[in-house]
């Protein structure tokens, strides 16, 4: 059972997602958007280890005049690799998420024993 688990853990990578949310209109709902794209991550096998709410911010370019701001929230989570693809078209389709970006997170240190 203990060295199942840790192959599936091999077979897991450590991802960082950085969403931004379209908060137009739905400034009270924002914890649901969060649980939302939380779900997607776990439906979809990953597990998640932080998730770090950024701000509010406007945008610099406007590429849609609907959307000149956008929440930002900063995921790490552990997924399979083949899982970010479907993933990603999967929040894509998500009308709370204006913008998606995935990359490799850097392993966790061992903690130091003294």
């Amino acid at each position: 059972m203990v060295s199942s688990l840790r192959n599936i853990r091999k077979q897991m990578k450590r991802y960082e997602g950085l969403f931004i949310l379209n908060t137009a209109g739905k400034e009270e709902g924002i914890k649901d958007m969060i649980d939302k794209v939380s779900a997607e991550i776990t439906s979809a096998g990953g597990r998640i280890e932080t998730v770090q709410k950024m701000d509010k911010k406007n945008f610099m370019r406007v590429a849609d005049k609907r959307f000149n701001s956008g929440f930002y929230v900063n995921i790490i989570f552990d997924a399979k690799p083949d899982s970010i693809a479907g993933l990603r078209k999967h929040l894509v389709l998500n009308d709370d998420v204006f913008r998606v970006m995935f990359n490799t997170a850097p392993p966790l240190k061992a903690a130091a024993t003294t």
